[in-house]
């Protein structure tokens, strides 16, 4: 099977591959609890081996994956001390959504200048962080020249895990487990889950992780394979259709589109927020408040507080 891992190509290789099918995947997820079961790295390799198994089906070309996402903030922190606990070392590899963000502004610099016609964004790492990065790529779209979809995972895991529609995605459960297992066998261990789990679910583990099947995650993993595929000849036929220029090229052009059209509307993103909908503030005494501190923003003040 031919290489589609940007960093595991020669020069001729990946021209070569731009040139078959110019169109490159960006994947994103962190390091954080996923239960006893799944290696803390779920997201990132759920995600990367998607795109690449996209890639191997129907062309392009997969950059490194990016293990550093947003966590341990407003509405995550709460996520976190809820399902996560007050463990002494959780394993994160976390970035505030600031970071984050202006991050994957220069990935999709690097793939405009590289003239690629298409870029996928595929997250597995869930919360609305997926949310916000659809807004930052539609306010993106209007300055460069490669054709843009971002999306989670989960939506393109379609017909989900029981053909139901309904069970896309979920956090160390059977479908992530499951999708998982297909995709890096040696990082899923079912022994790992306690015999009694009544009570709450350890280290962030979905209460149906039980329910898990790596034959069900194979069949998941080619039903997103398909989704991806479609959306990538999507993209590349709309590129044809408009021709449009590589114009945001540089270091300069990130900047000055963070400062033009991302700073003004930051604090309205769903990830800035000190909570979501139907959470409770992170206790005062709970390791999760370090992070809610008013320092921790940009600016000085939590979004929605002022």
């Amino acid at each position: 099977m031919r290489e589609v891992r940007w960093e595991r190509m020669f020069p001729d290789e990946l021209e070569a591959a731009f040139q078959a099918c110019p169109v490159v995947y960006f994947t994103y997820g962190l390091c954080e609890p996923h239960g006893p079961h799944n290696t803390v790295g779920l997201d990132a390799l759920k995600a990367h081996a998607i795109a690449c198994e996209a890639a191997k089906e129907h062309g392009g070309i997969v950059a490194p994956p990016d293990y550093w996402h947003i966590h341990e903030v407003g509405g995550y922190a709460s996520w976190a001390h809820v399902y996560v606990g007050q463990i002494e070392r959780h394993w994160m590899t976390s970035l505030p959504p600031w970071q984050h963000f202006r991050n994957v502004c220069y990935h999709i610099r690097t793939a405009d200048a590289l003239g690629f016609h298409a870029a996928i964004l595929l997250t597995g790492h869930y919360g609305p962080n997926y949310m916000d990065l659809q807004r930052l790529v539609s306010l993106l779209q209007p300055r460069v020249g490669t054709r843009l979809f971002s999306l989670p995972d989960f939506e393109a895991n379609v017909p989900g895990f029981d053909h139901d529609n309904a069970s896309g995605g979920d956090h160390a459960g059977k479908v992530e487990t499951s999708l998982l297992w297909a995709l890096e066998p040696d990082c899923v261990d079912m022994s790992r889950i306690p015999k009694d789990i009544e009570s709450k679910p350890p280290f962030a583990m979905g209460p149906d992780a039980l329910e898990a099947d790596r034959r069900t995650g194979e069949r998941m993993v080619a039903d997103e394979v398909r989704f991806l595929g479609a959306k990538a000849a999507e993209l590349l036929a709309e590129y044809d259709r408009i021709h449009p220029a590589h114009t945001f090229t540089t270091f300069g052009d990130v900047e000055r589109f963070w400062s033009e059209d991302v700073e003004p509307i930051q604090h309205d993103l769903w990830t800035y927020q000190p909570i979501w909908e139907g959470q409770q503030p992170v206790p005062a005494d709970s390791i999760w408040q370090h992070n809610i501190a008013t320092d921790g923003y940009p600016g000085g003040i939590p979004p929605n507080t002022a």
